[in-house]
């Protein structure tokens, strides 16, 4: 196995919602892997590790991902089944494995395709270039650019929230960063669970899974300033156990 990747972080990061996703340790792989990708004007990001790929897609969902199954910590195959707790865009698998067990194993858990080593690059390609139009023609991810929370229209692209029965500027509701970086992971999966692991993730980084107590402490002062009853929210829910709903 190479060793991963020198180059883990993206050039240019793509906005929410954009750019393809290569989980890869190869570097003359994830090299040529880019260059195809960019002449082809896509946005290209590459983590060389499972768990970078988990907090680099929650940070940024990609259009797609293409994974490599032999990672250096975790197994290819739970990072999909980790992404497929949230995540609904098309991965396709780029592996050396060629056994159907392991073909088998990573389309039932969630990959959209499978495709092994060594490979066409045309044909990868193609099959990528497939699985984005199928995925636009159900709707994709769906990132809507503004919500109605209570008395409260949230306007993501102009990163402010204001009263919706008014058009004065002014009438504005201020939140913080965190409070902002919350709802928009919500806001942008309407009506899907975000699971509490993904969303702490994304606002704190890797090593704050566990802290379900800052997400609770957040969604509280969130509810307080958005809901119309905070105590019995309609729109910002909470799923026990599990996570979070954006519900419009």
């Amino acid at each position: 196995m190479a060793s991963p990747t020198a180059e883990p972080r993206p050039e240019s990061r793509p906005g929410p919602g954009g750019g393809i996703l290569i989980v890869e340790d190869e570097a003359e792989l994830v090299r040529a892997l880019r260059i195809n990708l960019r002449a082809r004007q896509y946005e290209v990001v590459t983590a060389g590790t499972g768990r970078e790929a988990l907090a680099m897609a929650a940070n940024h969902p990609p259009d797609a991902i293409i994974l490599d199954l032999g990672l250096p910590d975790i197994d290819g195959t739970e990072v999909i089944v980790e992404l497929r707790r949230w995540y609904h865009a098309p991965i396709i698998v780029l592996s050396g494995r060629t056994s159907p067990g392991d073909k088998i194993g990573a389309l039932d858990v969630g990959a959209d395709d499978y495709v092994t080593k060594p490979f066409a690059m045309a044909e990868l390609l193609a099959r990528l270039r497939a699985l984005l139009r199928r995925d636009e023609s159900e709707g994709g991810q769906g990132a809507p650019r503004q919500a109605v929370i209570g008395q409260w229209l949230v306007d993501l692209a102009a990163h402010q929230v204001r009263r919706a029965a008014t058009d004065d500027a002014r009438d504005t509701l201020r939140l913080t960063p965190t409070e902002w970086r919350i709802l928009e992971l919500l806001l942008r999966r309407p009506g899907q669970l975000v699971g509490s692991a993904q969303l702490l993730t994304a606002v704190w980084g890797p090593g704050y899974q566990q802290r379900t107590n800052y997400l609770r402490f957040h969604m509280a002062r969130l509810r307080r300033k958005l809901e119309d009853n905070p105590a019995r929210p309609r729109h910002l829910l909470t799923e026990p156990g599990m996570g979070y709903r954006f519900q419009p």
